[in-house]
């Protein structure tokens, strides 16, 4: 009996080590570089601000009461923020694919970097020639009044990659600033939101590209038509995936030779 009970527990004990064996191969496999089979040491985990997950009915509510408050009051980024987290999860598991289909996107995703003052060096980056991307960057910092520790943590995404790829996208967005070279105003901005909908598909995109032009008088209504979006959807769509770019390894970068590699032409 005791025998019995005995190999019983090793079959199980081997079931259960060959299983996380076969996990280990299998995260090893994801995090390696399909180039040069290098192995980069996997990231410390990003999770998002909230522990308990909320239903679907509660995710509906607040994607509809952070529309509306967005819609009235285009300043409160945390409620742009919140819908973007509530009606995106198709469409930030398609960034994630893109990602992992890139060889960069692929290290963005094992080393998870973030963009904050206590991981970039502003004062360098200042003093660095003009026309460089980090001089360009810090220009635009500087001319908005605003620091890379504006952007809200993530709250409604559970799983930590997935969380990691939507806190990318939202620290990333000042660098697509700089790189349109797109004023921070209510038009800049709603030009960047048509960009980001031909780069992302995003429901957030969508939704500020649809509403947000009735805050508009209609002679700006009129320029953004004409001008910004027929522009932003089509370098959006035929430039690099964006989120794909290892910005702070392009400091020193010519700012017009980064467009030129990246297919970002700057709308007349």
């Amino acid at each position: 009996m005791f025998r019995a009970s005995s190999l019983s527990t090793q079959i199980h004990t081997r079931k259960f080590l060959l299983a996380n064996l076969s996990r280990n191969i299998l995260q090893s496999n994801l995090h390696r570089d399909n180039k040069n089979s290098e192995v980069i040491p996997i990231r410390t985990n990003y999770t998002s601000s909230t522990n308990s997950q909320i239903s679907n009915l509660e995710k509906c509510i607040l994607a509809v009461s952070s529309a509306l408050t967005a819609f009235c009051d285009p300043g409160r980024g945390d409620m742009i923020a919140t819908l973007g987290e509530t009606t995106g999860s198709i469409f930030i598991n398609r960034m994630r694919d893109h990602m992992l289909r890139d060889k960069t996107g692929r290290r963005i995703l094992r080393e998870r970097p973030r963009i904050h003052s206590s991981t970039i060096d502003i004062p360098y980056l200042s003093s660095l020639p003009l026309g460089t991307f980090g001089k360009e960057y810090t220009n635009f910092l500087d001319g908005q009044n605003v620091t890379p520790d504006t952007r809200v943590k993530v709250q409604y995404i559970y799983d930590d990659e997935l969380a990691y790829v939507m806190q990318r996208y939202r620290e990333c967005h000042d660098f697509f600033h700089a790189l349109t070279k797109l004023p921070a105003n209510v038009e800049g901005e709603l030009a960047l939101k048509w960009f980001e909908l031909a780069q992302t598909g995003m429901p957030m995109t969508l939704l500020s590209s649809i509403f947000g032009p009735l805050k508009l008088s209609s002679k700006e209504r009129e320029r953004l038509f004409k001008k910004y979006v027929p522009w932003a959807l089509q370098c959006g769509s035929q430039c690099k995936f964006l989120l794909n770019v290892y910005y702070e390894e392009h400091w020193n970068k010519n700012i017009d030779e980064m467009r030129n590699e990246l297919g970002i032409y700057l709308v007349d």
